[in-house]
């Protein structure tokens, strides 16, 4: 059972032994994330006639602990750091983000200052002790916790990565005196150099760890007390599952589970199709993720940003140092609002509708056009069959949105206007997609796409259109597909260690007792969800020019390290400087800043599993429906087609829909439509 809990719906999937796989998809419940959950478990449950006791994993993925970051409420926070560098959050880079914006907003710590405590201690950049810990400082801090109501504190001092003792000891002392707190220690969650990332990570893991425990230990016990005797699994940012216990004890790697999940599938797609430069598209409710996936593997990184001030402004959000596939996100979904602005443009997000109300069209309330509304209009979305018949689609109600607040205000008609919020939305992605590959140095017009989520079907084709991509594929069961990412994902854990090393007085023996202590560490973690699986490891490290102020991700072999590895790290290194940047700098020394180490089970599922035989007769179409035609401003009678009708090796012409419970693909004139042995949509554009 997978479950993906989004901004605006929650998808659960059921994946039996044999036979196809289960789905389902609500409105997500804010007030108790687990109401939709359950709901969505019950409801899978009766489709496929299965109990409870009958299930054998669960795996969770959910937006909770991001949505607390963003919207601020977590818990009460203090910090105890190395005294005189307690602003050092405030502070951050003492650099500006936005060079020409004299009012310049900065993040907001998620620590207040006076909750920001200094204490005596410190140690040197080795890790050795020039100034003990002193616990009566660590006393004088008791009495402004207890004033202040404080649930949670994180314990960072200077050069902890290197040698914890005083944060252990630290955490010692304040459990037995106030046993209630949740203590989190930098020193375990980003054991890495540069202190403000690492100080802004424990700020943000203790920020949310109260929030987080009580509702994984409430779902756990709603659950068990549902009949399901099964281990339970988070979804990690990095693309890995991990144990409840794990996921409470470090919630902030679970910040981008639900997109991560999304990645995986794009992975296992390509794979299966034997497609090695692939822009994985997921487009929900609430926003869009696009990421670039290569030789079968999704890009990955180190640092990422939540609650960014400024829209795709590197510096402007509160960073956080965890394993976390790389991608770009932007508040581009089906609940995206639509507006007009002073200039007379029309604007699109970042503001959701979210579940409650939704879009205009939902009928619950809402009055503001939405990407969603635009799409109804349009001619895009199957009423009939919509959300699987969940709730019916109010098409006037869209109409109304649409008129008052975009073809009103720039005297257009509606399906002009609402061609309008549709081109708007995509041209945004696709600024965004560009945006991303040049980061990377790499090009999108020789990929192809995977589209998924509720929306990406929808606008694939016209975003492929604007990007140049070869092929465009919609995978089976494409609106819950990061939920069925997760049931692909293997039980991982990732170990982070910064030991500055020269490549040219490389200590092999240090850097082999490092990668020991790593795996064992990685190794604790993953034997408690596969306690007798065998594990496959992998090794990297970030590695730049002595000099320079950043590292790149380079992979390293899995073998012991001996006198010739500098060499062979140094040629890895330039390969990889080479392929992003197009040259090399000769004559400078090389350096290791980190090395991180990857432990993982072997993936029980596959996207074999979970599928039907095809069908041997050709589906044919079930009705037809007015689609706008954005070349002519016209409309043309489309072809509907249920997706569970359509056999192996059909081929269909545009304009064409192509529907199921949990999203439509839109086939637009000028495009065809294949299925694949897998049940994928292969969308192409005919010559």
């Amino acid at each position: 059972m997978a479950v993906d809990i989004g901004g605006t719906f929650t998808d659960v999937v059921l994946e039996p032994p044999v036979g196809p796989r289960y789905t389902t998809k609500l409105l997500t419940t804010h007030g108790h994330p687990g109401e939709a959950v359950l709901a969505g478990i019950g409801a899978v449950l009766e489709q496929s006639g299965l109990q409870s006791g009958d299930v054998g994993l669960i795996i969770h993925g959910t937006t909770l602990a991001t949505n607390a970051l963003i919207e601020r409420r977590g818990a009460a926070t203090a910090l105890l750091t190395t005294t005189g560098h307690r602003d050092a959050l405030e502070m951050a880079h003492e650099d500006r983000f936005e060079q020409y914006d004299v009012m310049i907003d900065r993040p907001k710590p998620l620590v207040p200052r006076h909750l920001r405590l200094p204490v005596s201690e410190r140690l040197d950049r080795d890790g050795n002790v020039l100034l003990p810990l002193d616990v009566a400082s660590l006393e004088s801090a008791l009495p402004v916790l207890d004033e202040h109501g404080v649930e949670s504190v994180a314990i960072g001092y200077l050069h902890a990565f290197v040698n914890p003792e005083h944060e252990l000891r630290t955490a010692e002392w304040l459990s037995q005196l106030r046993p209630n707190l949740s203590i989190t220690l930098a020193s375990e969650v980003c054991p890495e150099i540069r202190e403000f990332e690492r100080l802004s990570t424990a700020c943000a893991n203790a920020y949310v760890r109260p929030l987080m425990a009580r509702y994984l230990e409430r779902l756990a016990a709603e659950l068990t007390d549902q009949g399901f005797d099964c281990p339970f699994f988070l979804m990690t940012s990095g693309g890995g599952l991990t144990t409840l216990e794990t996921a409470a004890k470090f919630p902030i790697r679970l910040v981008e589970s639900g997109p991560a999940g999304g990645a995986i599938l794009a992975q296992e797609v390509a794979r299966g199709a034997g497609m090695d430069r692939v822009l994985s598209f997921d487009m929900g409710g609430t926003t869009a993720k696009l990421c670039l996936v290569d030789d079968f593997e999704p890009l990955t990184s180190r640092s990422f940003e939540v609650d960014r001030v400024y829209r795709f402004r590197k510096g402007s959000g509160l960073p956080v140092r965890i394993p976390v596939i790389e991608m770009v996100e932007i508040g581009a979904g089906g609940g995206s609002i639509a507006r007009v602005d002073t200039l007379g443009r029309i604007q699109v997000g970042p503001k959701s509708a979210g579940s409650e109300p939704g879009p205009a069209s939902y009928g619950r309330g809402g009055t503001r056009p939405a990407v969603t509304d635009a799409d109804v209009l349009l001619g895009r979305i199957c009423a009939d069959t919509f959300a699987g018949g969940a709730f019916a689609l109010d098409n006037d109600a869209a109409l109304r949105a649409v008129d008052e607040a975009i073809a009103r205000p720039m005297a257009l008609d509606s399906e002009l206007a609402a061609f309008g919020i549709s081109e708007v939305v995509d041209e945004n992605m696709a600024a965004a997609a560009r945006a991303h590959a040049a980061e990377f140095g790499m090009d999108l017009g020789a990929r192809d796409m995977v589209a998924f989520g509720g929306a990406a079907p929808l606008h694939a084709a016209r975003l492929g259109e604007k990007l140049g991509v070869r092929r465009v594929v919609i995978p089976a069961e494409a609106g819950v597909g990061s939920a069925v990412g997760f049931l692909l994902a293997p039980v991982a854990f990732e170990v982070v260690r910064s030991r500055r090393q020269r490549l040219s007085e490389l200590d092999c023996e240090l850097v082999d007792g490092l990668m020991r202590e790593m795996r064992d560490e990685a190794e604790a973690v993953v034997r408690l969800g596969a306690p007798s699986a065998s594990l496959s490891e992998r090794r990297h490290a970030y590695i730049r020019y002595v000099g320079q102020g950043h590292e790149i991700l380079v992979s390293l072999p899995v073998e012991p390290y001996g006198p010739t590895h500098g060499e062979i790290f140094r040629a890895a290194f330039e390969a990889a400087y080479r392929q992003l940047y197009g040259r090399v700098i000769e004559g400078v020394d090389v350096e290791v800043l980190s090395w991180t180490l990857t432990l993982a089970a072997p993936v029980q599922a596959s996207l074999e599993c979970g599928i039907d035989l095809p069908r041997r007769s050709a589906g044919q179409p079930a009705m037809t429906q007015p689609l706008f035609d954005p070349a002519g401003e016209a409309r043309l009678e489309a072809r509907v087609y249920l997706r569970a009708d359509l056999s192996e090796g059909q081929n269909i012409d545009g304009p064409a829909l192509i529907t199921e419970d949990q999203t439509t693909t839109v086939v637009p004139k000028g495009w065809c439509a294949a299925v694949d042995t897998l049940g994928h949509l292969m969308l192409e554009r005919r010559p």
